[in-house]
């Protein structure tokens, strides 16, 4: 019996690797806390508009007049905080468990990933309220990754679409967040 199923999650399991302990909840938390952030910002993109001029007054808005509006965006945002840390610990997990070694390489590549996709969710995310913080923040991040080998000039001016952060990097970052990852 030769299947993709049997590759992927293979029959013989070590003892030690199922044995409980309370680290071995963490990517069940992360996927919990990933359900949470899906529902919620469902629900807070109905009422957001990535506009530069409407951003900011638009979270205003929507902290104070639309029901549950403040009590969702601190759901979204303190979920997508402990998200990135609990997805960290997850990792830090397996690796110090030995977790990644075969016959499980290819889940260690896939929880590689996920990481990665986590902490540009989050960074796209952090700029879509619209203050001062959010807008530093990604002027910095963003500078500090044009020095990076693979993440020079060139691909940090399409992030941003232009020289520096603005309507075009809000909308970038908007459908990056939303629909690309």
């Amino acid at each position: 019996m030769n299947n993709v199923f049997l590759h992927i999650h293979p029959v013989r399991v070590r003892q030690h690797a199922v044995k409980f302990a309370y680290t071995f909840c963490l990517g069940g938390l992360s996927f919990f806390l990933f359900l949470v952030l899906t529902v919620t910002g469902v629900y807070l993109m109905f009422f957001y508009v990535p506009s530069a001029t409407q951003a900011y007054t638009n979270i205003l808005e929507i902290q104070s007049s639309v029901t549950f509006g403040l009590l969702t965006r601190n759901i979204h945002r303190w979920a997508a905080h402990l998200m990135v840390f609990f997805v960290f610990l997850h990792m830090m997990r397996v690796f110090y468990h030995g977790a990644y070694k075969p016959p499980r390489e290819f889940n260690w590549v896939v929880g590689v990933v996920l990481l990665f996709l986590t902490i540009m969710l989050s960074f796209t995310g952090y700029l879509l309220p619209w203050d001062q913080i959010a807008y530093w923040a990604i002027t910095i991040g963003t500078n500090m990754g044009g020095y990076a080998p693979l993440f020079n000039t060139p691909v940090s001016r399409i992030l941003l679409g232009g020289v520096e952060v603005g309507q075009n990097t809000l909308l970038r970052f908007y459908v990056l967040h939303i629909m690309v990852l």
